[in-house]
């Protein structure tokens, strides 16, 4: 059977890593040897005891990897193909799947409700040395061999969650869009609104290093929440409100905020993840005929997403390296999970490597 090192989950503000055993690839499933992975904001959330998740359960979800094992079914793939695998693994073949939204797949792939689906969540996932890939048939998107692991590993969950904001907001050529909070997936959504054709994109918030990370991967204004009234502000440089609003955090203020931005038949993109109550303001909604739009949207999935992400990567559209600002080994993921945690020495995303 053999074992291997992992980030093993055991309760609230409680992680080790220690020897599990390594996954086997059945029928459909494939065993990737992990070479580069991540800390991100949703494992914060499980070790703080904010999502519900079992103890012993291996956490993490951005994997890059080489094909170790592949299962009865499989085909297309050979042991050692190095492939990226997305932080939602739809099956492909479920009503979900097959009417476009992977995201919600109901087969193991996606989120049927809070608490979900996904890698490190309610399945092992990548924090550790082997990975057991669901549904890998739709899910290795093999790495074209130019392309280094570090570019591609954030496409895995930020960046699909990020671009995706912008594109179900379905901005246009020459939209200005805010986007809250300028984090990880903030800060993809900042790429992305670039790249969907926005003439202004604005980022808020309130930490100065982010700011200015902000402007480097592509926003016109920066505008830190702490010196001006960014509602106002907003409206008054986009002459009557942002198109659209991007959400990016998940708190009942920047929902509220990205609200009060909008012009008239704007559309409100949200990809925070909200616990508790969420109200909507009754003039903030333009007491309901404003024409507003609003959407959330998951994480997409599936290797045909990570091969277009890629590609952008490849084609040198957007290159997201900036955003790694720490690196470690499997063997101090402790160490950096306190750092991540604790926002210090202008932390944006740690690259683990076991």
């Amino acid at each position: 059977m053999g074992t291997m090192r992992a980030n093993v989950f055991h309760g609230k503000g409680e992680i080790s890593v220690e020897e599990v055993p390594r996954p086997h690839a059945g029928a459909g499933e494939a065993v990737i040897r992990v070479t580069l992975t991540t800390i991100c904001g949703t494992d914060l959330h499980i070790v703080r005891g904010e999502y519900p998740v079992k103890p012993g359960l291996i956490i993490g979800h951005e994997p890059v990897g080489i094909i170790e094992e592949i299962g009865p079914g499989v085909t297309g793939y050979q042991i050692g193909d190095r492939v990226l695998v997305g932080a939602i693994t739809p099956c492909g073949q479920c009503h979900a799947c097959l009417s476009g939204h992977q995201a919600q797949c109901g087969h193991g792939g996606g989120y049927e409700a809070l608490g979900g689906w996904r890698f490190g969540n309610t399945i092992n996932g990548a924090q550790a040395e082997y990975l057991l890939v669901p549904q890998a048939q739709a899910n290795l998107a093999k790495i074209p061999g130019e392309l280094s692991d570090e570019q591609v590993v954030l496409l895995a969950d930020i960046a699909s969650t990020g671009f995706a904001g912008a594109e179900s907001g379905a901005i246009k050529i020459g939209d200005a869009v805010v986007v809250f909070a300028q984090g990880p997936i903030g800060l993809c959504a900042t790429v992305g609104a670039k790249l969907m054709g926005a003439a202004l994109v604005i980022g808020v918030d309130g930490d100065d290093f982010r700011l200015q990370m902000a402007r480097r991967m592509g926003a016109d204004v920066a505008l830190d929440y702490r010196a001006v009234d960014v509602v106002e502000e907003v409206r008054r440089l986009t002459g009557g409100g942002a198109d659209v609003s991007i959400e990016a955090l998940g708190t009942q203020q920047t929902f509220e905020q990205a609200l009060r931005c909008l012009r008239p038949a704007g559309t409100l993109s949200s990809l925070g993840v909200y616990s508790g109550k969420l109200q909507i303001p009754y003039d903030a909604f333009a007491a309901g005929i404003g024409d507003h739009r609003i959407i959330t949207t998951l994480c997409p999935g599936g290797k045909e997403r990570m091969r277009r992400l890629m590609e952008m990567i490849r084609r040198e559209r957007v290159d997201l390296t900036p955003m790694i600002t720490h690196r470690f080994p499997l063997d101090n993921i402790v160490e950096a999970y306190q750092l991540f945690g604790e926002r210090r020495d202008n932390v944006i995303k740690i690259a683990v490597k076991p």
